[in-house]
């Protein structure tokens, strides 16, 4: 591939960034990336005060990437951003209040397999009393009957915002350029009669002209490009305790990993978060999953669970059917790839990312990945909601649209948002 071609990256997140740098790293000349906001973007779901590193999957594919990106997570690049630390998985039968996916005891059962055959150890813990044991600070009921874990030594938490500066310093260090504001903010392509891009049109009114666009925009992907059914915005809930010096530092984040909320665009049919730059996420999250995460601090540490979050928000995902990413050109237009479907469960592999994305679009990968993350064009006629499965790790209510009287509390909270911390 001609690497003196003007490469335009069309977002600023995990995937733009490690895109980016791994192309300057492999000798591009020109590579310039846009977006609404210098990294790391407020609202980005890259950008949070944490995000967990583990290996842990019932996919032996991520597991092994995922084992990869942890080991240089270690690595001076990474290693100010990372702390080491166990991860505990618990399953359990559920209650009406806690609802829990049938599919979760199948995903653990799976993943200690995996584990195991890449020679990795992991600790079972098989009651309650045997988790507390392990692990002291659990002070709640912390699982219902049908109680079945495992912890893996091996994982950790990484400061996303901080990994995402210091990955935007280093792309700015190895030449990419930077677009941000409104002439960043990408509204639309312009095509010519073959149907190749030929630039990015802006909100500022200008045109970013460039050989090859690499789409990199996360959850807000299917409302810049034709997505064909194959991603989907789901809103997921996270809130913030401040902790006393005595019980921690600074905070503790409680995020629920589930199937979300959609914010359905009536004049692009799909679901996308707003547009609008801001300056942190918005203070809010529905009641009925605000009361899910205070149930599940009930379970794990009840004494911190009548203090109240100090603020919440919502953090969107970029779901695809099965979990995988995309990383692939769109089957419509030539020079147009795709890096997107992050799924929530993509960061943990920013020290790896670039070097899989930009093998995609190289089209070098091994034959297996570069199947697994295919465009998918099976859902192009009709969208399939009880196709967005995931990859059996999530639990919880089915996925719903956010009522009229959400969204507009919703972009209420918007507005007022300010940036009063990472959080």
């Amino acid at each position: 591939m001609d690497k003196s071609q003007r490469i335009v990256i069309v977002g600023a997140g995990a995937f733009g960034l490690g895109t980016a740098l791994r192309m300057k790293e492999e000798g591009y000349t020109s590579v310039t990336i846009l977006d609404r906001s210098m990294p790391p973007v407020p609202d980005g779901s890259s950008n949070d005060i944490s995000r967990i590193i583990r290996f842990d999957y019932g996919d032996a594919i991520y597991a092994r990437i995922a084992k990869e990106a942890f080991d240089l997570w270690k690595t001076p690049e990474y290693s100010d951003a990372f702390y080491q630390t166990p991860c505990l998985w618990v399953c359990q039968e559920g209650t009406p209040e806690q609802p829990v996916q049938p599919r979760a005891q199948e995903y653990s059962a799976k993943t200690k397999r995996v584990l195991t055959e890449m020679g990795q150890k992991w600790h079972a813990v098989d009651s309650v009393e045997a988790a507390k044991k392990a692990f002291p600070k659990l002070s709640g009921r912390l699982a219902t009957a049908g109680f079945e874990g495992f912890y893996n030594n091996d994982a950790g938490w990484a400061d996303a915002g901080k990994a995402i500066s210091r990955l935007a310093s280093r792309c700015i260090s190895a030449g990419v350029s930077f677009i941000t504001g409104p002439n960043g903010q990408v509204i639309d392509f312009e095509k010519n009669q073959n149907g190749d891009i030929t630039s990015a049109l802006t909100a500022g009114g200008n045109k970013i002209v460039g050989d090859q666009f690499i789409v990199a925009t996360g959850a807000w992907t299917a409302s810049v490009v034709p997505a064909w059914n194959s991603m989907l915005a789901a809103g997921q809930l996270v809130g913030y305790l401040r902790l006393t010096p005595e019980e921690g530092t600074n905070y503790l984040k409680v995020a629920i990993h589930g199937f979300g909320y959609t914010r359905n665009n009536e004049s692009a049919d799909v679901s996308s978060p707003p547009t609008q730059a801001v300056a942190s996420r918005a203070n809010y999250v529905p009641a009925d999953g605000l009361k899910r995460m205070e149930a599940g601090l009930r379970d794990i540490f009840p004494q911190l669970a009548s203090r109240g979050f100090e603020r919440t928000g919502i953090c969107w995902y970029n779901d695809t059917p099965t979990g995988d990413f995309i990383f692939d050109f769109h089957p419509k237009h030539n020079n147009l790839f795709i890096a997107t479907g992050g799924s929530g469960h993509a960061f943990k592999f920013l020290p790896v990312i670039g070097k899989y994305i930009v093998g995609s679009f190289q089209r070098n990968l091994p034959k297996e990945l570069l199947t697994k993350w295919k465009f998918p064009t099976q859902f192009r006629e009709r969208f399939q909601g009880d196709a967005f499965g995931g990859d059996g790790s999530r639990g919880g209510p089915e996925r719903r649209e956010l009522t009229p009287s959400e969204r507009g509390t919703f972009e209420s909270a918007l507005k007022l948002s300010v940036r009063q911390s990472k959080i």
